[in-house]
């Protein structure tokens, strides 16, 4: 079936080595990661801690094993209006390297508000800072400067909406589409976050599908979710208990994501991503098994 599809399946590196969790996957190589990448078939990658960062040793390493850089993630500060132009400056920047790759979309996502990754904050605080209206009204504008700015460089500014920050929760994501640009600001639609912020993620995918240029293939384990929620952890803490993984393997029903994705001619990337311990949840192991998951989906809802 994965012949068969109209878009194509990546892998993100926090498989194999964590972003949120720096111990995750800390001993892990680059080359481990794409050489792994490489055996499963896989073609596309986003940018990872452990990958070069100068263009031509990126492009030749990738190069070798027949794999292209899709995106980076890109953290903004946009709700808070004193921030806009140094963000601005860095997220040209940060284009500006993603253009040189050969990519087409920039995972984007608002920091501001996270007790996690709010510079603003300190390290004792419990809970996401929510927006008020000014806020909401200073990131949308924020979001359409940055979106133009990759839109000069022919890419696609696509919002992630993530757990741990202000665009978390399904009305969080509707209000951020009503209040953006759409030929400037495309979602990053992410099952795994958006139910981990309490969505259904095929109601998310139907409502906004046509904001959508990219796709995160993630899943979350309900009984850890469930009892994180019971002991008030917060996002980090999920992740260190293992509250994501990939997909085949929670409570996500890949299905009829998969089948709407295909049935609507999705031709953009997905990428699977599980942000799990590898020392625990073998990387290439578990993105065997939902290769296998996701080509045992029939295309067509049965009869």
């Amino acid at each position: 079936m994965l012949k068969e599809l109209r878009f194509r399946i990546g892998a993100h590196p926090i498989n194999w080595v964590g972003e949120d969790v720096r111990e995750h996957g800390a001993d892990t190589t680059f080359e481990t990661i794409v050489d792994d990448m490489q055996a499963l078939g896989l073609r596309g990658t986003e940018m990872g801690r452990k990958y070069p960062t100068e263009p031509a040793e990126l492009k030749r390493e990738l190069a070798a094993r027949g794999i292209e850089l899709v995106s980076q993630w890109k953290s903004v500060l946009l709700s808070d209006p004193t921030y806009r132009e140094q963000e601005l400056e860095a997220y040209r920047a940060h284009v500006e390297f993603l253009s040189e790759m050969g990519c087409r979309v920039v995972s984007t996502a608002e920091i501001g508000g996270s007790q996690h990754f709010d510079p603003r904050r300190t390290p004792h605080e419990r809970e996401v800072a929510r927006l008020d209206d000014a806020g909401w009204q200073a990131l949308a504008e924020g979001l359409n400067q940055a979106g133009a700015i990759a839109a000069e460089y022919g890419l696609k500014l696509t919002y992630h909406h993530h757990g741990g920050t202000v665009v978390e929760r399904p009305e969080e994501i509707d209000r951020l589409m009503e209040l953006t640009d759409p030929a400037l600001v495309h979602l990053l639609f992410d099952t795994g976050h958006a139910y981990f912020g309490g969505a259904d993620p095929l109601a998310v995918l139907r409502k906004h599908y046509d904001r959508i240029a990219y796709v995160h293939l993630k899943d979350v384990r309900p009984e850890v979710l469930r009892q994180a929620e019971r002991d008030g952890t917060d996002f980090i803490g999920c992740v260190r208990r293992g509250v994501f993984t990939l997909p085949g393997d929670g409570a996500v029903d890949f299905g009829p994501i998969i089948r709407e994705l295909h049935a609507r001619g999705y031709d953009g990337w997905a990428m699977l991503e599980g942000e799990q311990d590898p020392a625990q949840h073998p990387p290439r192991q578990y993105a065997e098994r939902a290769l296998a998951y996701i080509d045992s989906l029939p295309l067509h809802e049965a009869n």
